[in-house]
């Protein structure tokens, strides 16, 4: 018989490493503001990434370059006064990090200090080490990313499958492995070849989140409008929508309209 598994009130870092230790799968969900958070924390999500996505899915901006700090820790905030139970990652923003390690610190500094939230998410390898090094080094935990990084979306041009090749696919490795000994607590992989991701995710002792990366990683992480359904033009092949709340909630919006103008809405009940 197997073991019981084991129930956490709340997740950490800690926990994490527990967890992929024991082979239990980590599920990781997105969440921009208080609503949506208090539901997925409810639902019993591991961890709640306020990622930089936000400038997509909130603000609907091509890309994720232009969402600021000050946004960031707006979202992040709003979330982190929903939660009881998950993990909070939050996203430092395209250029709050790269190159400068003392204004990567003052980024991580102020998310942590004016949002609350329980860790950093930094996209890059060894070309961002020395920014890890010292937001580590402040007693900050922090999650790499690596594969397709969409701040880099302008050098590679494209949304594509990464590390096909293999000397991209060697030094994605390398950077996963470095990071582990940089001492980030997790990383995830997004949109690498499933053979890759396994690999990788065997070769270190932190655990391994995938998004498009296969089933070989320690755990998923989707962005919850798409899974939702909200969104609907964008269908990658790794998205599963659980939901068509796209379609849904129109047909919400189309029934109110049409009870308000035929004067159904309100009725004697809802009214003082």
């Amino acid at each position: 018989m197997s073991a019981a598994k084991k129930e956490y009130k709340r997740i950490t870092t800690k926990t994490l490493f527990e967890m992929k230790k024991q082979g239990e799968k980590i599920a990781m969900l997105t969440a921009y503001d208080y609503t949506m958070a208090k539901i997925v924390d409810h639902a019993g999500i591991d961890i709640i990434l306020v990622g930089d996505s936000a400038s997509n899915v909130m603000a609907g901006h091509e890309t994720t370059l232009p969402i600021t700090l000050d946004q960031m820790i707006y979202h992040a905030s709003s979330v982190v006064r929903a939660i009881d139970r998950a993990l909070v990652v939050v996203d430092l923003p395209f250029g709050t990090y790269q190159g400068n390690s003392r204004q990567a610190l003052d980024s991580a500094i102020r998310i942590m200090k004016e949002s609350g939230g329980h860790s950093v998410k930094l996209e890059g390898g060894a070309e961002i080490s020395e920014s890890i090094t010292r937001i580590l080094s402040a007693g900050i935990p922090v999650m790499g990313h690596l594969g397709l990084t969409p701040q880099s979306i302008y050098k590679f041009g494209t949304y594509s499958v990464r590390a096909r090749e293999e000397e991209e696919a060697g030094k994605l490795m390398a950077d996963a492995k470095l990071l582990e000994e940089l001492g980030c607590f997790a990383i995830v992989l997004e949109k690498v070849p499933a053979k890759l991701a396994k690999e990788v995710a065997e070769s270190v002792s932190i655990p391994v989140i995938g998004i498009g990366a296969g089933d070989g990683v320690d755990g998923q992480v989707l962005v919850t409008h798409d899974m939702l359904g909200m969104t609907h033009e964008f269908s990658p092949r790794f998205l599963r929508r659980y939901l068509d709340l796209y379609t849904e909630m129109g047909n919400a919006f189309k029934s109110y309209i049409s009870d308000v103008k035929s004067k159904d809405f309100p009725n004697k009940e809802e009214q003082y």
